[in-house]
């Protein structure tokens, strides 16, 4: 244990990462607490359950009782996450606890209309867990549910195991606050989190990639190559109806090269068959580096 706690500490940018942290729980304690708190609805997550609890007993602080509900769950998930990574989480829930107990509540709750609470809740919040997962670290809960749920299904985008995970809490809002819009305004929140979750993580890398069968594929990855810049990668197959050889251009472009790459092959072969797919990463030369 204590050659762990001596690696964990050893190297790293203490105050970049702190920084970080502070900066994405800014935004999530906004999110939270301004708008979602007084809000009439349970945003999901150990958050979530922390509105209800301060829904019934407002002397205990959302933060600090969220901190509390995740330090059996942080212990639960060493298994899956390391104590590097639990330790990291700790650091970012003692610090979210904060703004959200300390700096947020000096400038009150918004008392507006639900929808747009709901709405800029969600923004807040979304922004404020991209910047922390990003930094490697979550703010517990039910993020280290879906942290180690990505270690056993990786293909899922957080966004996605965040949705399933926090439907049942949102439902349970429906009980606590005795409408049906407690769920509806949950669901909303959760959705627009999604949404900038998955863009901040994967937004930014996110591209179309083109499969081209042609006749013409020589040409194609010619003029492609000249005409927008990007590369290509002839791959040999045969049809399966037909049973000829057939080439196939594989090319990963962004989305305005897209629409070049659509114009270029009509030009080229308009009988060519193309498919769309879209991509969220590609490394190697001419995208991100190998990490």
């Amino acid at each position: 244990m204590k050659n762990r706690l001596k690696n964990y500490f050893a190297g790293r940018n203490m105050l970049r990462e702190i920084a970080l942290d502070c900066f994405g729980s800014l935004l999530y304690a906004i999110g939270i607490y301004y708008f979602a708190a007084n809000a009439d609805f349970a945003p999901g997550g150990i958050s979530g359950i922390a509105i209800i609890i301060n829904h019934f007993f407002s002397f205990l602080p959302i933060g600090t009782v969220a901190l509390v509900l995740n330090l059996p769950i942080i212990l639960g998930s060493k298994r899956y996450l390391g104590i590097g990574y639990l330790l990291r989480t700790f650091r970012t829930l003692v610090i979210s606890a904060f703004f959200m107990d300390v700096v947020v509540p000096m400038f009150g709750m918004y008392d507006g209309m639900h929808l747009l609470a709901a709405m800029y809740a969600g923004a807040f919040s979304g922004i404020g867990l991209a910047i922390i997962y990003n930094n490697n670290t979550c703010t517990g809960g039910t993020d280290l549910v879906i942290m180690s749920a990505r270690k056993v299904k990786p293909h899922l985008s957080i966004g996605q195991i965040t949705m399933v995970i926090d439907g049942s809490i949102i439902f349970f809002g429906w009980l606590v606050f005795g409408n049906i819009d407690a769920v509806l305004y949950g669901f909303l929140f959760t959705f627009v989190s999604t949404f900038f979750i998955d863009r901040m993580m994967y937004g930014f890398t996110t591209g179309k990639l083109a499969m081209i069968i042609s006749e013409q594929s020589t040409e194609l990855a010619k003029i492609i190559g000249q005409q927008i810049r990007r590369g290509s990668t002839r791959l040999l197959a045969k049809g399966s109806y037909s049973g000829a050889d057939k080439d196939v251009l594989l090319c990963a472009c962004n989305r305005t090269q897209q629409v070049m790459l659509n114009k270029i092959v009509k030009d080229v072969d308009p009988e060519a068959f193309v498919i769309i797919l879209d991509y969220n990463e590609v490394r190697g030369q001419g995208f991100l580096p190998h990490e």
